[in-house]
């Protein structure tokens, strides 16, 4: 294998130093009462979305969903992708890439595009999750683990001033898990074993100790893993995700709190079979020398001051670099492409909050500002399969320093909840290529202003409406087009949702309409090499969220009885080129998930079925399959799922069965490594817990 040179510039502790010296100054506390409704606290340690906002998902002027660790325990789950789909407006889908399951993650809110999650924020802990938020947002790479999750809160259209830059398809963040309080250490250790029925098995692992001492220093050890093969035949995988996290109080209203994690991957990837292979043997692998591969190390550190009761300051500054590779062999099986690839991402955001009265309002006016810096290298070279030489390195440096500010002012006038802000985004880009000795580069700057409305009307009721405008930034490979006759801008959305969620003891609903116009998309311009980008792709959303959540009441003949169900309609048509009015690839109309959970003494038995109906794998609308498997429909499917558990004190056994019908179902692969991709086959699980 060639050497290649390795770009990016060293991690230098001083930037760090720097980034934490800046952590001294201040925020707010408790909230006070408005005259007809409670106003939240503007206390934000811990709560990524800002003032006041963990304490009020139910009165949130949004759509907005949130997932706790005891519901993804009771969802039989065994990745990301799982809990997802049972969130209204999502849809989470098995590979439509080169990428393994293990290594990617595949999100699609409200009918833009899943594979990778490109048009999604994607955060853990508010920490961009992407190897690079602006020059490539797609998570081929993903780097976390379910075991290592407390939460997933999923906000689908408003709430995105803050958050950026790929927010068109909402903000996703995921929450891991909190430092224990109280005396003493607690923990839990797991072991889960699938068996995918065809193909292999593998095992997952979770390991959790923390405690929080006497003087107030938390600190908790978070460890998730996993070995062996999914259903496809040599799709061995490995995984490791280990974290550090710190929390210490300095005096009575600022606390510092930090993390320092660890990600390690490794993908077999089978690859796409042709139509005669699938039908030979849907779980075979016709490429078994493919692969994906990487790693991450990152460190985040941040402050957090409560000077008064009226104002608050925080502070985070984060460092990660990564690395991931793939090889992947031709069709003709003649050539393997070796991409190697390298990232490094330093941010640092502080926001300022400040609560006051006027006119008979209450304001949380939060001012904030990010900067991101990117720097990485592309490298590709080929290997020739019967000789074993390699061909020469190309590499591509790329360089993004990206500045946001925000305001947001949160009003509260009586039951009225609103939010107006804007956030403005200056980016600057350069992609050289080294052996060419060329430069690409492009500066964008852009407003993005917002509006969320909300009013209370009872104490469970809300009602909300929003309008955000969102972009995507010019991506790293997107920057080669760039010419002063195709002067590349950022995509450009639009969204308004209108909508109402009810929350009580027993029952939880939620109801959604939302438009989402997506101007100004870069797309790719067919047949033509190398590839060229170019602003000409539009599209239109437009669709209904709902869910129902209901608990029957403890005196009831039905007590322990949980039933719930969500469903969503989705219409997201291309309206530019020569396939203006078609439906946009790779989402599905109709979805929903129906389930039910029933409690008795130290039992828990569920039984739910998810549901998507069809999608076109191209923009064409193609519905006769090629041969090759890389076009054509792909057909809609229901799947069955149950599960058992058994908790007796500190120990529970779980076991259940996913796809209990053993449907056959796929996507597909639409890129070099082309075909039917099959989904999981029934797969019988065995889960132990141990918790001190």
């Amino acid at each position: 294998m060639p050497a290649f040179a390795l770009n990016v510039a060293p991690f230098k502790l001083t930037a760090l130093a720097a980034a934490v010296s800046l952590l001294t100054v201040s925020g707010a506390l408790h909230a006070q009462q408005a005259d007809d409704a409670p106003i939240e606290s503007i206390q934000v340690s811990g709560s990524w979305l800002g003032s006041g906002l963990q304490n009020s998902v139910k009165n949130f002027a949004g759509a907005r969903s949130v997932v706790d660790r005891e519901d993804i325990a009771d969802t039989g789950a065994a990745n990301i992708g799982d809990v997802l789909r049972r969130i209204p407006g999502v849809q989470s889908t098995d590979n439509s890439g080169t990428a393994g399951s293990a290594i990617s993650l595949n999100i699609g809110v409200r009918g833009l595009t899943g594979r990778y999650s490109p048009r999604s924020t994607v955060l853990l802990d508010g920490i961009p999750l992407a190897v690079a938020p602006y020059g490539q947002p797609q998570l081929s790479f993903a780097p976390v683990s379910l075991n290592n999750i407390d939460s997933i809160d999923v906000v689908r259209g408003g709430g995105a001033v803050r958050y950026g830059p790929q927010n068109v398809g909402g903000i996703i963040n995921f929450s891991s898990r909190a430092i224990p309080t109280g005396d003493g250490v607690h923990g839990d250790a797991s072991v889960r074993y699938n068996d995918f029925g065809e193909g292999g098995s593998n095992r997952q692992y979770s390991a959790f100790v923390g405690g929080t001492a006497s003087n107030g220093l938390g600190v908790a050890l978070l460890y998730s893993g996993m070995e062996g093969s999914e259903w496809r035949q040599g799709s061995g995988e490995r995984v490791s995700d280990v974290a550090l996290k710190f929390r210490y109080p300095l005096d009575q209203h600022s606390e510092v709190y930090g993390k320092i994690s660890y990600y390690d991957v490794l993908s077999r990837t089978p690859g796409g079979l042709t139509v005669a292979q699938y039908n030979a043997d849907p779980y075979q692998n016709t490429r078994p020398t493919d692969f994906w591969s990487g790693d991450r190390k990152g460190v985040d550190v941040g402050y957090l001051n409560t000077l008064s009761a009226n104002q608050e300051f925080e502070i985070k500054a984060y460092y990660n670099e990564s690395f991931r590779q793939s090889a992947l062999i031709n069709t003709a099986k003649t050539q393997i492409t070796w991409q190697p690839r390298n990232y490094e991402v330093l941010g640092i955001e502080p926001r300022y909050t400040q609560r006051f009265k006027a006119a008979g309002m209450t304001h949380d006016v939060t001012v904030g500002y990010r900067y991101l810096r990117e720097r990485g290298d592309d490298n590709s070279y080929i290997q020739t399969v019967a000789s074993g030489a390699f061909g020469a390195t190309s590499t591509f440096v790329n360089s993004t320093d990206a500045h946001a500010a925000y305001i947001d002012d949160r009003i509260a006038l009586g039951q009225w909840r609103i939010t107006p802000g804007v956030r403005y985004e200056k980016i600057s880009s350069t992609r050289d290529d080294i052996a060419a000795k060329s430069s690409f580069e492009t500066d964008n700057n852009k407003a993005l202003p917002s509006l969320n409305i909300g009013y209370l009307l009872t104490p469970a009721l809300t009602v909300f409406t929003s309008y955000t405008t969102s972009f995507g930034a010019v991506q790293n490979t997107q920057l080669n087009s760039q010419t002063p006759a195709n002067p590349l801008k950022p995509e450009l959305a639009k969204t308004t949702e209108l909508g109402a969620r009810w929350k009580d003891r027993a029952v939880s609903a939620e109801v959604t309409v939302f438009k989402l116009k997506f101007d100004n998309q870069i797309v790719q311009v067919a047949g033509v090499t190398p590839a060229t980008f170019q602003n000409i792709g539009a599209t239109n959303h437009e669709g209904i969220e709902s869910a129902v959540d209901y608990s029957f009441d403890d005196a009831s003949v039905l007590a322990g009885l949980n039933v719930y169900a969500n469903y969503s309609y989705t219409k997201a048509i291309q309206e530019s080129g020569a396939t203006a009015g078609l439906d946009v690839p790779f989402y599905s109309r109709n979805t929903d998930t129906i389930g039910a959970r029933y409690r008795v003494g130290t039992w828990t038995a569920n039984l739910s079925t998810t549901h998507q109906t069809k999608q076109y794998s191209d923009t064409a609308n193609t519905v006769a399959e090629a041969a090759n498997g890389g076009a054509g429909l792909i057909p809609g499917f229901r799947l069955w799922n149950a599960n058992l558990t058994w908790k007796l004190r500190a120990y529970e056994i779980g076991a259940g069965i996913n796809n209990i019908a053993d449907k056959r179902y796929y996507t597909r692969n639409v890129d070099g490594n082309a075909g039917r991709m099959a989904g999981a086959p029934r797969t019988a699980y065995l889960q132990l817990r141990a918790t001190y």
